[in-house]
């Protein structure tokens, strides 16, 4: 039975902004053939974006039960690896989904991707998590 997940891509913006034409090029280039090999192999996109810089974020908080929430810049942590997009996936074989996603990962420097189940209407997170626990089980 085919589950929504969502592939998160973290990772440096420095390293992103930094980048010469070439290596933005070949990053390109991998996530079209990320896209490709998605489609030929049976893993159905059903959305995605590339994000703005975590520095382009407004954060809410609310300090305290009941009190007035807080809007500030972000981002959130002070931290080298930031959420820099993402794709949901449609896929009845997370394995193989990671086997492409690993693609994505030009080098060390490119960060980490995340792999996380989407909880749909009617379940809960709970439920959500025995989807992963079923998938690393076949692993």
């Amino acid at each position: 039975m085919a589950q929504e997940y969502v592939v998160l891509l973290h990772g440096d913006e420095r390293v992103w902004a930094e980048a010469d034409e070439a290596a933005r090029t070949t990053a390109y280039a991998a996530h079209g053939r990320f896209v490709e090999q998605c489609e030929e192999r049976g893993h159905t996109i059903t959305g995605g974006a590339e994000l703005a810089a975590a520095g382009t974020s407004l954060l809410v908080r609310v300090p305290e039960v009941g009190g007035a929430p807080v809007v500030t810049d972000g981002p959130f942590l002070e931290t080298v690896e930031q959420l820099g997009g993402y794709y949901q996936v449609r896929t009845d074989d997370v394995h193989d989904l990671a086997r492409l996603v690993a693609g994505l990962l030009l080098g060390p420097e490119d960060g980490t991707v995340e792999i996380r189940p989407v909880v749909a209407d009617g379940e809960t997170a709970a439920a959500g998590a025995d989807v992963t626990d079923r998938a690393t089980a076949d692993a």
